[in-house]
C-alpha cells in the first residue's frame, strides 16, 4: 500500500472500462496522489486471501496452531504402530479408570478439550449402538453425562482458564499468575492422615512425636468416593500426567486430578513435566493425587475433625484431598510419599538444597524456616540442583521437583534477584497483594496471609543445572539458627554427632515480643523435615551415615544465629562471616584446618578460617559474662536432651532402641 501525506480520500465512481468496483457493487476507499493514479497506489481491502472460514469458531481454530512434538520418537515402527486418536482413547480410558467409583464397574464418560468450545455435547461413542433396556438401580445421572478432562493443559492455556472462570484469579505486572487458595493458606497438619493396615503398622512412625495420624481403610475410601463423586460431578477436570525423580531409573509417575487451573498450574511448575514422547508411554500411573479441596470432607465421618482432611493410602497409592484448596497440600503430600517409596530402595529421601561447584563437589543444605537454607544455598558461583526435595541413591543425587516454591513475604530484587526475576509469565503467585491498576504486587502486604508464596519451573533460575542430578555429596551442611548464642559459627561432626544432630534438626526462634518475653524457644523437627517423613527418624539417620562414610562425605554444623549472647544481648554473625565458612567448606580448606573440642556438646571447631575473626570461633570468647554463658550452654543441652529423650520409646518395625554410640553423641553434663 502507497501512502502519502499529499494525497486525499475520495470515492472513485465505477465505470464500465475500469475495475474500481468493490464487493457489492460499492465505490472502494482509496488514496491517491494528485498525480494520475497508479496501481501501485491504490489502498484497498481485496488484496489478501479471503479466510477459508465460515463461522467465527473456525476462525479462532486457525489462530492456533497444532503442537508439534519437541522431541523425536523413539523408532518410526512405534510412531506407525497406533494412531493419534487410538492414543487419546487409550489416555481417557486410563484416566476414566482413574475416576472410577469404587461402587460401580466402570469409570465417568469422558470427552477431551474445554466443554467452552464445544458446540455440541458427544452424544455417544461411535462404536456404541443404541439400545434399550430398564433403568437399574445403580444408574444415577451422572452416568448420563460427560466430563471434559483438559490434559496436561500449557501454562498459557491454563492461565485463560483460570482469568475465565476462577474468581481472584489475575495477570500481574511482571506476567505471574496471581491467585487465592481460599480460606486456607498454609498446610493442615492436623488434618493430614494415612491408613493403617497390616504393612504400614510396622513400616511407619506412629505415636507422640510421630507427624502420621491414622486412619482405617474404609474411611479412607468413603473419603475417595466423596471426591471423586465430586470431580466427576463436575463439567471438566484438569488431568496433569507428570514425574517425580529426575534420576530416570527410580522415577515416579503421578497423576494429578483437580478441579482448578490454578492447581493444574502450579503442579505443572512443581512435578518434571514430561515430553510429548514421554506422555505417549505413561500408562498407568504409581501414584494418583484426587483434589477436590474446593468440596469439604463430611464431618460426621469417623477419624474427621474439621471439614477439611488429607488423606494417603499407600497400599492404594492414593491421596485424596477435601476442604482445603492450598496447593501445598499436594506437593508435600507427594513428598510424603517419596519418603516411604525410595527408602525401600535403599534410596535416601532428603528435606534439603542442594548445589555442585564448577568441579561437580556437591553440598546439601539442610535448615528448618529462617536458617538461611535458601540464601545459602543459592550461590551463583555453584549450580542450583534443587532447593527443597532431593534423593540420594546409588548414582548419585537427584531433585525430586521439577519447580521451586519460593516464600514471597518482603521479597525483594535486592535481597533474592533470583527469586524475583523469576516470577514471571508461568509463576504462580499464592495469596499476594497488589495494585488494582497497575497489577504491581507488594511483597511487605501480609493482609491476605504471611505465607506468600511462588511457584515456579526451575529453569526459571538462571544457574540451574538441567537434568537436576549430581554426584555423590562431598559435604552435608546442617545449618541451625541458634538464638541462645552458644552454638559455634561452623563445627565438624563425627558419623555418630551427624546422626544426633540431623535426628533433632535444631533451630531457635525468636520469641513473640507482644507480652515483652524475649527468651528464644528451641525448635526441633527430626530430619529437619518432621511434617513430611514417614518412617521412624532413626531409618533416615542410618542410611545418612552409611552413604556419607560409602561416599567419603563430610558433615558440618553451621550457626547462623547468635554470638556475645542470646538474641537481646548478643549480635547475629555477619552474613559475610557464614559466606566465607561455607567457602572454606566448599574448597575444601577448612579440613585442613587446626580444631580444638568444646566442652558439653563436644564439638570440633577450627581455630583459624581465613576472613572470620578467629575469636568468634569459639563462642565463650565472644561472652563477656562466662557464667552467663555456661549457664544458657546447659540450658540448651538441657532442651537437646528432652527432645531427644522422646525418640528412646519409640521403635521402627522390630528393631530395638538407639544405639548407645548416638546418644553418646549428645551432649554429655
Amino acid at each position: 500500500m502507497a501512502t502519502d501525506n499529499g494525497g486525499d480520500f475520495n470515492f472513485r465512481s465505477s465505470g464500465s472500462g475500469g475495475s474500481d468496483t468493490g464487493r457489492r457493487g460499492l465505490p472502494m476507499i482509496q488514496t491517491h496522489k494528485k498525480k494520475p493514479v497508479d496501481t501501485e497506489d491504490v489502498c484497498h481491502d481485496d488484496s489478501a486471501t479471503p479466510v477459508k472460514a465460515q463461522t467465527i469458531d473456525e476462525l479462532h481454530s486457525l489462530q492456533k496452531k497444532k503442537s508439534a512434538p519437541n522431541t523425536p520418537l523413539k523408532s518410526t515402527a512405534f510412531a506407525s504402530s497406533i494412531s493419534e486418536e487410538e492414543r487419546q482413547r487409550q489416555q481417557l480410558q486410563s484416566i476414566s479408570a482413574s475416576l472410577a467409583s469404587l461402587t460401580r464397574e466402570t469409570g465417568p464418560k469422558l470427552v477431551r478439550g474445554d466443554p467452552a468450545r464445544k458446540t455440541e455435547t458427544p452424544r455417544a461413542h461411535a462404536e456404541h449402538k443404541p439400545s434399550y433396556h430398564k433403568p437399574s438401580f445403580d444408574v444415577s445421572d451422572s452416568e448420563l453425562k460427560f466430563t471434559h478432562v483438559l490434559y496436561n493443559l500449557s501454562p498459557a492455556e491454563l492461565y485463560e482458564q483460570a482469568i475465565k472462570y476462577e474468581k481472584g484469579s489475575f495477570i500481574t505486572s511482571s506476567g505471574a499468575l496471581a491467585t487465592l487458595s481460599g480460606a486456607k493458606t498454609g498446610r493442615a497438619p492436623r488434618d493430614k492422615r494415612v491408613v493403617r493396615d497390616e504393612t504400614t503398622e510396622h513400616e511407619l512412625w506412629w505415636g507422640k512425636g510421630a507427624p502420621n495420624i491414622e486412619m482405617d481403610e474404609h474411611t479412607f475410601l468413603i473419603n475417595r468416593e466423596r471426591a471423586v463423586d465430586y470431580l466427576n460431578s463436575l463439567e471438566k477436570v484438569f488431568v496433569n500426567d507428570q514425574f517425580l525423580n529426575w534420576d530416570p531409573e527410580n522415577r515416579i509417575r503421578v497423576r494429578i486430578v483437580s478441579a482448578r487451573a490454578y492447581h493444574s498450574l502450579f503442579m505443572h511448575n512443581m512435578c518434571i513435566r514430561p515430553t510429548d514422547e514421554e506422555l505417549e508411554e505413561f500408562g498407568t500411573p504409581d501414584f494418583t493425587i484426587y483434589n477436590a479441596g474446593s468440596f469439604p470432607c463430611n464431618r460426621y465421618t469417623h477419624y474427621m475433625t474439621s471439614s477439611t482432611s488429607i488423606d494417603i493410602n499407600l497400599a492404594r497409592r492414593e491421596m485424596v484431598i477435601l476442604g482445603t484448596q492450598y496447593a501445598g497440600e499436594m506437593k508435600k503430600g507427594l513428598f510424603g510419599v517419596m519418603h516411604y517409596l525410595m527408602p525401600k530402595r535403599n534410596i535416601l529421601s532428603l528435606h534439603s538444597g542442594c548445589n555442585m561447584g564448577k568441579d561437580g563437589d556437591v553440598a546439601l543444605f539442610f535448615g528448618l524456616s529462617g536458617t538461611g537454607k535458601t540464601t545459602l544455598s543459592t550461590d551463583h558461583n555453584r549450580y542450583l540442583i534443587g532447593d527443597d526435595e532431593h534423593c540420594w541413591g546409588e548414582n548419585g543425587v537427584s531433585n525430586i521437583e521439577g519447580g521451586c516454591y519460593a516464600k514471597c513475604v518482603d521479597l525483594s530484587k535486592e535481597k533474592e534477584p533470583d527469586i524475583w526475576n523469576a516470577i514471571k509469565f508461568g509463576t504462580v503467585l499464592e495469596n499476594v497483594v497488589f495494585d488494582e491498576h497497575t497489577r504491581e504486587v507488594d511483597y511487605s502486604d501480609k493482609s491476605v496471609t504471611e505465607n506468600t508464596r511462588a511457584a515456579y519451573p526451575i529453569e526459571f533460575i538462571p544457574n540451574a543445572k538441567i537434568p537436576c542430578v549430581g554426584p555423590h555429596p562431598k559435604n552435608i551442611i546442617l545449618l541451625a539458627c541458634d538464638a541462645f548464642g552458644v552454638l559455634p559459627p561452623v563445627s565438624k561432626l563425627n558419623l555418630a554427632q551427624t546422626m544426633y544432630h540431623f535426628i533433632s534438626g535444631y533451630t531457635a526462634l525468636v520469641a513473640g515480643t507482644e507480652d515483652g518475653v524475649k527468651e528464644p524457644q528451641a525448635t526441633f523437627s527430626a530430619c529437619f523435615g518432621a511434617a513430611f517423613i514417614m518412617m521412624h527418624p532413626t531409618k533416615y539417620a542410618a542410611m545418612l551415615a552409611e552413604k556419607m562414610q560409602k561416599h567419603g562425605a563430610t558433615a558440618w554444623l553451621v550457626n547462623t544465629g547468635w554470638s556475645g549472647g542470646r538474641y537481646g544481648s548478643g549480635n547475629r554473625i555477619k552474613l559475610a562471616y557464614t559466606r566465607k565458612i561455607i567457602d572454606a567448606i566448599h574448597s575444601g580448606s577448612l579440613l585442613k584446618a587446626k580444631y580444638t573440642k568444646t566442652e558439653v556438646f563436644g564439638l570440633e571447631i577450627p581455630t583459624e578460617i581465613e576472613g572470620v575473626p578467629s575469636e568468634i570461633l569459639d563462642p565463650i570468647n565472644t561472652w563477656s559474662d562466662k557464667n552467663a554463658y555456661k549457664d544458657t550452654l546447659l540450658k540448651l543441652a538441657t532442651l537437646f536432651k528432652k527432645n531427644f529423650d522422646g525418640f528412646l520409646t519409640n521403635k521402627i518395625g522390630k528393631d530395638l532402641k538407639l544405639t548407645e554410640e548416638i546418644l553418646a553423641a549428645g551432649p554429655v553434663f
